[in-house]
C-alpha cells in the first residue's frame, strides 16, 4: 500500500498540481494507469529454434533398407516414424527389433547439420542383441561385452560425402556421448552414453 501511495504521489507531481482531491475511484484509476505504464511489456513469443521438424535418412548396409523419416514435429516425437526407424536399425543377425534411444536420432540430426552433408547415414550397426554382441565380442577384443548397442544407444556410421575424420571431429565437438574412431574399418561409433573417446582399427 505504501508503494502504491508513493507511486500515486509521484504520479500527481508528474501530472501537475490539482486543486481538488480526486475521489477514491479516480485514485485507483490513476494508480492503475501508472502501474500499467511502468510494467514491463510482455515479450513477443517466438517458436524455439528446434521447432522445425526433425528428419533423418538411414541406409542399413546389411539389409539394404533405406528410410527417410520425419521423427519429430509439432513439439513431439512421431511414434510411427520411431517404429519404422527401430525396424531399420534392428539386429540383422537375429531379426530382433528394439526401441532406439531418441537422443541418438537427435544426435544424428545435429551431426547431419554440423557436417553440412546431403547424404544418408550409412549404418553398419544399430541395435545389437545380447546374442550378437557376445558373438562379436568373442571374435574381436574391440567389441565391448556390455556395449551400448544392446541398449539402443549406439550406432556405427559413416557418410559418403564427408571425410571420416571430419565426421569424427564433428561428433567430438558436439560432446553428446562416446565417439569411437575406426579408420581401417571406415566408420565412426557414436553413442549417447558418457562423453568419452577412443580409437580402434
Amino acid at each position: 500500500m505504501i508503494a502504491r501511495r508513493r507511486l500515486f504521489q509521484l504520479g500527481l507531481s508528474a501530472l501537475g498540481a490539482v486543486s481538488v482531491a480526486p475521489s477514491a475511484q479516480a485514485q485507483e484509476d490513476i494508480i492503475g494507469a501508472l502501474l500499467e505504464a511502468n510494467s514491463p511489456r510482455p515479450a513477443v513469443l517466438r517458436p524455439p529454434v528446434d521447432a522445425a521438424p526433425r528428419q533423418i535418412a538411414l541406409h542399413n548396409l546389411h539389409t539394404e533398407e533405406k528410410l527417410q523419416a520425419v521423427y519429430w514435429e509439432n513439439g513431439t516425437y512421431v511414434p510411427d516414424a520411431l517404429e519404422a526407424l527401430n525396424r531399420v536399425l534392428r539386429d540383422h543377425r537375429t531379426g530382433e527389433v528394439a526401441p532406439m534411444n531418441v537422443q541418438l536420432f537427435d544426435l544424428l540430426t545435429d551431426l547431419h547439420r554440423k557436417t553440412e552433408t546431403t547424404a544418408a547415414f550409412q549404418v553398419i550397426s544399430g541395435y545389437r542383441s545380447p546374442t550378437s554382441n557376445r558373438l562379436l565380442s568373442e571374435r574381436s577384443g574391440e567389441v565391448a561385452k556390455r556395449s551400448l548397442h544392446m541398449d539402443g544407444k549406439a550406432m556405427d556410421i559413416y557418410l559418403e560425402d564427408v571425410a571420416l575424420e571430419h565426421l569424427r571431429a564433428a561428433a567430438l565437438d558436439l560432446q553428446r556421448g562416446g565417439v569411437g574412431y575406426y579408420p581401417d574399418s571406415k566408420f565412426v561409433h557414436v553413442d549417447v552414453g558418457p562423453v568419452r573417446r577412443w580409437q580402434g582399427s
